[in-house]
């Protein structure tokens, strides 16, 4: 059971595996892709991704504009097995030399995340291993790490389709959320309004492509949350009225000056509360390195990416986010997550539940939860 401790890991004196190298069969099953990967932790910490294999259900889903949950948990049941033999292969390894198997077990798409977890439960038992539940979110925390050293601590954005929060992650168990979404992630606000611009599916590449030359002043969009001294988010005004807007557009020039105005909107408030959130980071670390990590499908996002690499520049913080194969939903950061946690000598029984909800900071999150049970909003 989550008990605020799935977070990142830090070196424990007397861990049974931290000599060890690991070799991890990752899978994740979160969404709409299905993903299978392999990756090698070392003794001394370095990552080797031996194979990331994905299969995305974007054709499934682009005639209704969004994830169906029942296309996705049917297309993950039909692939999983296939994609995770492509991974093996790739890899060249069998199942006689893995460490242990890792698959995602939350929050996200529960009829998805059974899938995957399931898969994982029978490799486990089929083949003597340990099983490591991964959360999601951790592995998006952790997925920097694929493409370089980055050391704890740090202050970390997360944020994608569903998720948006800062996070001061110290360690296994040292995770505290400074601020999240109190209605729509920025990626779902990508999605949404570039649905309302007859963009395809998925919307948020689709409209940073049509951003490309437009003018992002040509539009004032709405600054939410103005004179809060916390790091809250919101999008929901912003989608809203650039949905509005949207209607009535029909040149594509006008299509592009939108466009550009939300994305630099977006930009804007992820900007302004990370760099709130550095202030309050660099008081709880007084003399300690200063790191900014940007995680999730919308750290895919060039322009997005760029403002926020300045932003930390100008308050002294370094910089580093997931190489782009890594920032969208993939199972190399699964595998990795769990590496991490087995290197440590902790791992799930079987009977590990999968989880439609699932907090980094669990104490936050009972303390002060962005949305009440029943009610649809960020899924942690």
């Amino acid at each position: 059971m989550f008990d605020g401790t799935a977070c990142l890991l830090q070196d424990r004196p007397g861990s049974r595996n931290r000599m060890t190298d690991l070799t991890i069969l990752g899978l994740e099953t979160s969404c709409d892709e299905t993903a299978a990967a392999v990756v090698r932790r070392t003794a001394d910490g370095r990552v080797e991704v031996l194979s990331s294999i994905i299969a995305s259900q974007i054709a499934q889903h682009a005639p209704y504009g969004g994830v169906v949950p029942e296309i996705a948990a049917r297309a993950h049941v039909e692939s999983i097995d296939a994609i995770a033999a492509e991974a093996m292969r790739t890899a060249g390894v069998d199942y006689g030399d893995l460490s242990g198997v890792a698959a995602t077990a939350g929050p996200g798409l529960v009829g998805g995340v059974m899938v995957g977890l399931a898969f994982g439960k029978a490799v486990a038992l089929a083949r003597n291993l340990p099983l490591v539940a991964v959360n999601h979110l951790e592995g998006h925390a952790v997925s920097a790490r694929l493409g370089a050293d980055v050391p704890y601590p740090f202050l970390l954005l997360l944020v994608s389709g569903g998720h948006c929060q800062l996070l001061d992650v110290g360690g296994v168990g040292a995770c505290v959320r400074l601020g999240s979404t109190i209605d729509d992630a920025a990626g779902e606000a990508f999605d949404k309004i570039a649905k309302s611009l007859g963009l395809p599916y998925p919307g948020g590449p689709a409209l940073e492509r049509l951003a490309v030359g437009g003018d992002p002043d040509r539009y004032p969009l709405p600054r939410a949350l103005l004179g809060r001294k916390d790091c809250a988010f919101s999008f929901s005004g912003l989608k809203t009225a650039a949905a509005r807007i949207a209607e009535g557009l029909t040149a594509e020039a006008d299509r592009r000056d939108l466009a550009a105005s939300v994305q630099a909107a977006i930009g804007r408030q992820l900007r302004e509360r990370s760099e709130r959130a550095m202030e309050i980071y660099a008081q709880a670390h007084p003399g300690e390195a200063r790191r900014f990590v940007v995680a999730g499908g919308v750290a895919a996002n060039k322009a997005l990416r760029a403002t926020l690499e300045e932003a930390a520049a100008g308050r002294g913080f370094s910089f580093d986010a997931p190489p782009l194969a890594y920032c969208t939903d993939n199972a190399a950061m699964i595998a990795l997550a769990g590496a991490e946690r087995l290197a440590l000598g902790i791992s799930d029984p079987l009977d590990a539940a999968a989880r439609p909800r699932w907090p980094l900071d669990a104490a936050a999150a009972a303390a002060d939860p962005t949305h009440l049970a029943g009610r649809k909003g960020a899924k942690a």
